[in-house]
């Protein structure tokens, strides 16, 4: 069997509650030479159980490394690009996070909203972004506890890899309560593969994904995979601790045409590990 086949497999028996099983098919795919078998293999016998959170240099790592430096690049660019087309009054970011994708596209743009409001749930997370954007205004708040809280509108609302994070129940109706208030709203997220969660094609999947991910980061990949990308993927595997509820662009669209929202585009953002990204617009 090769690496990616014991990789699978040790996905297969974690998913079943069989956590010793997964880490012995860990160990035989790490000694066939995959990488992310001696990760996962070092992660199910040690703790393994923190939140993706709980070591905040793993995320930033991760996050400012690897793929990660173009595609912000590319998104960046692209959001300031539409701020000069659009020349939107107010601005809303949902889920901010520490501003990697909104700072650099709002100091690129020459067009710059008059009122501008981050959303995020994490304080460290935002403190990050309020100095670096001393005119937002900052809300330390989930989507949905935000978009409750009042009737304001925006002109334009974004959200980049973030409405993946919230359950798809919860997400159709933020994006129900976004339909009225947002002139245009741009979502940047990834065309993930269809499969039957749990399937062998997408357990599979996952493993040839997750080993070219990990293979990015170099001197850091201990530190990324650790701390970051095995509780994200077994997350996705077991469904504790879930972070993640991505889909194909098509269900993006379909579920904003659900929502209200009546003209929707898909357009290639960039090329990326994990699947391609793109931007989502829709009015």
């Amino acid at each position: 069997m090769t690496s990616i086949d014991l990789l699978a497999d040790a996905l297969s028996a974690y998913r079943s509650g069989a956590r010793d099983q997964a880490a012995e098919l860990a160990a035989r795919a790490g000694r066939a030479g995959s990488t992310l078998a001696d990760e996962l293999r070092t992660y199910l016998t040690g703790d393994g159980s923190g939140s993706v959170y709980d070591q905040p240099s793993a995320f930033t790592a991760f996050i400012r490394g690897g793929g990660n430096v173009e595609l912000y690049r590319a998104l960046s660019a692209a959001l300031a690009t539409r701020y000069d087309t659009t020349k939107p009054e107010s601005l809303l970011d949902l889920g901010c996070g520490d501003g990697l994708a909104v700072v650099p596209a709002l100091e690129q743009a020459s067009h710059t909203p008059a009122r501008i409001d981050l959303v995020e749930p994490s304080a460290a997370l935002l403190d990050g972004v309020h100095e670096r954007v001393p005119s937002a205004q900052c809300w330390q708040s989930t989507a949905q506890d935000f978009l409750a809280r009042d009737d304001l509108g925006w002109d334009f609302v974004q959200s980049t890899f973030a409405l993946q994070s919230i359950e798809p129940e919860q997400r159709a109706e933020v994006l129900r309560a976004l339909q009225p208030r947002a002139g245009t709203l741009v979502l940047a997220e990834f065309d993930v593969p269809e499969h039957d969660e749990g399937s062998p094609e997408h357990l599979r999947s996952l493993v040839e994904r997750y080993e070219r991910g990990v293979a990015e980061y170099g001197e850091d990949a201990s530190l990324v995979a650790q701390g970051f990308l095995l509780p994200v993927l077994l997350g996705i595997v077991s469904g504790h601790e879930r972070t993640n509820w991505e889909q194909p662009a098509a269900a993006w669209a379909e579920q904003l045409k659900t929502a209200g929202f009546t003209d929707v585009g898909v357009e290639p953002l960039a090329d990326y590990w994990w699947s391609p990204a793109v931007l989502i617009t829709a009015c």
